[in-house]
Order: C-alpha cells, then sequence, then structure tokens
C-alpha cells in the first residue's frame, strides 16, 4: 500500500504520510468550502481567479469555482491519478470555469502575479519547506490577492473519554509524520512560517472540527480505524519500526470503541491565515 504515496517530486523532499486510501478519500471528499474554507468565503468576488493548491478529490475547488462564475479555479496537485478525481468530479458538477495540472507548491508553473487568490488546505503540515511553499504562492498572486492557508494542529487534538491508545496513536502518528519530513502541528506555526516568508499583512485565526453525533463518531472514527491499518500511513509506520501491525490493530481498535461510546467528543483544531499580498 506504500505505493498509494507518489514519489517526491523536485523541490518537495517530503513523503505524504496519509496516501490515498479510501479510508483517506473518505475524510477528503466530505471537505467543503463551507466546513473547511469559511474564512476565506467572505474575501470572494465573481470575477476573482483561484489556484488551488494539493486539491484532492476537488471538492473544496468545485465549491470554490462555483461561488467566482466569472473568474474560474485552477486545481492542483502532486498525485496524477488525483487531479484525475478532480477533474471528473467538475465535470459532474458541470462546472466549465476549472482547469487542472499536475504541480508541486515549491516550484510552481505559473508566472508571477497570477491569480487573486492562493488556497491550501491542510497542505503545509506535509512539505518539506513550508517557507518556500508560502514564497512561491505569494509569488504567483497579484498585487492586492490573498494566500489562504488552513491547517489543522495534531498536537491539539482533544477527546472525550480519555484513552490510553489513543494518546499513543497520537504520539505515534507525531513521529510517523515528521520521519516524513512533515509537520503535524502546523496549524500553530502558520504565521510564524508566514513571517518568515515575508508576508507582513497577516491575519491569523482559528476555527474547528467537532465530531459528536452517532452519525459523525462512527464517520471519523471509522475512517481513522481504517487507516491506521489499511493505509500509506500504516505502511510508513511499520516499515519505519514506528510500530508494529499488532500495535496499529490494538489503536484500530481503540477507535471503534472510541465511536460507539455515547458519549464520546473529538475536536480537530486549525489554524487559518490570510495573507495580502
Amino acid at each position: 500500500m506504500a505505493q498509494e504515496t507518489p514519489p517526491a517530486t523536485p523541490g518537495e523532499t517530503a513523503v505524504y504520510t496519509h496516501g490515498h486510501h479510501a479510508s483517506v478519500l473518505r475524510s477528503h471528499t466530505w471537505r467543503t468550502a463551507a466546513n473547511s474554507a469559511a474564512y476565506l468565503l467572505g474575501e470572494l468576488k465573481p470575477h476573482m481567479r483561484i489556484l488551488d493548491i494539493s486539491c484532492g478529490p476537488g471538492t473544496i475547488s468545485a465549491d470554490l469555482a462555483a461561488l467566482v462564475p466569472e473568474g474560474g479555479v485552477t486545481a492542483v496537485d502532486r498525485a496524477p491519478a488525483i487531479v484525475e478525481r478532480a477533474r471528473a468530479l467538475a465535470a459532474e458538477r458541470g462546472l466549465t470555469n476549472m482547469a487542472f495540472a499536475v504541480a508541486d507548491v515549491h516550484a510552481l508553473d505559473f508566472p508571477d502575479d497570477t491569480f487573486h487568490v492562493v488556497h491550501a488546505h491542510q497542505v503545509l503540515q506535509h512539505v518539506g519547506d513550508p517557507v518556500r511553499a508560502l514564497r512561491e504562492m505569494c509569488r504567483v498572486t497579484k498585487p492586492g490577492g490573498i494566500v489562504a492557508v488552513r491547517d489543522s494542529d495534531y498536537g491539539a487534538f482533544t477527546w472525550f473519554p480519555e484513552s490510553p491508545e489513543l494518546e499513543g496513536w497520537l504520539e505515534l502518528y507525531h513521529r510517523v509524520a515528521r520521519a516524513n519530513g512533515g509537520e503535524p502541528d502546523a496549524g500553530r506555526r502558520l504565521k510564524s512560517w508566514a513571517l518568515e516568508a515575508g508576508c507582513t499583512d497577516i491575519t491569523a485565526s482559528a476555527s474547528t472540527w467537532c465530531f459528536a453525533t452517532e452519525e459523525e463518531r462512527a464517520w471519523w472514527g471509522g475512517l481513522w480505524a481504517d487507516r491506521t491499518v489499511a493505509s500509506s500511513y500504516a505502511d510508513l509506520a511499520v516499515e519505519g519500526g514506528h510500530a508494529t501491525a499488532a500495535e496499529l490493530a490494538t489503536i484500530a481498535d481503540a477507535w471503534r470503541r472510541w465511536a460507539a461510546r455515547d458519549d464520546a467528543w473529538f475536536m480537530v483544531p486549525h489554524g487559518e491565515i490570510l495573507c495580502r499580498v
């Protein structure tokens, strides 16, 4: 299953921890502009051209395209097969103002001052050089335009009830992600990285996802149970010597037990920045 993770492209030194297993795509296809980019939506105008970095299956990209009918969205990702999924979604929704490309955020193949908005959701936590990535995002943004970035912060995840196995999951995830060259606690670092990249007009904010209903718990706990034993993350954890298959199975069982509890609750906090170029 490790083959699900595309090799590093020129400029990228990190390995994408999650890969594109079905358990990962269940999460990615759930994301919308409303639940994942609300901090940006008030800035959009119908004529704007948007670059959506690491678009995944394209659900956020397509929502953004519908909000800029006189402009358009260029959706890019490092994984060619995922770009094709995004293209298929746009066709399914009848969106004609979208373009697609394979791209590395560290070396974007676009001229300076091309886009009104450059957007990246859950991206900087997975890249080898987030400061360089932000500089590239700013480079292709028009003067007066916006770079919009949102990333979760694993170290601030909070849940109930307490569980030693889920504490172990979080510690394991930090080790695996950092061994792959990423920074799972990216949310708290976004403003710092933007300042290092030379941004001066930065609006920082935060928002959360919360999973508490029976349906939400089953979805969130189930996808993490599956991801823990069946995704590229599972392969990388075992191959990197971070955990055994048996240990991963124990964590997956803990996720299912958590999801089955009526009083269970899970919060995913995100850092957000709007950088005006």
